[in-house]
């Protein structure tokens, strides 16, 4: 059971890196010190949905961590 789920871990774990890596954000430090501040627009189609896949991803990489952890205890 824990080779499963260390296997299917490492799976989600590529998959969520992928889903953040095409995410399409501002490039670079600027917008995160307030460069680009008027760029804000409202994520539709294919963009919201790796928003929300991406947040689906990281729930259930936490919950395969701590099944991980429960189980090899």
């Amino acid at each position: 059971m824990l080779k499963f789920i260390n296997i299917s871990e490492i799976i989600v774990a590529i998959a969520l890196t992928i889903s953040i890596l095409i995410q399409n954000r501002g490039a670079g430090l600027s917008s995160t010190f307030g460069g680009d501040f008027g760029g804000y627009y409202s994520k539709r189609g294919f963009e919201k949905f790796l928003v929300i896949f991406s947040s689906v991803l990281a729930i259930i990489f936490v919950a395969l961590a701590v099944a991980s952890l429960i189980i090899s205890n």
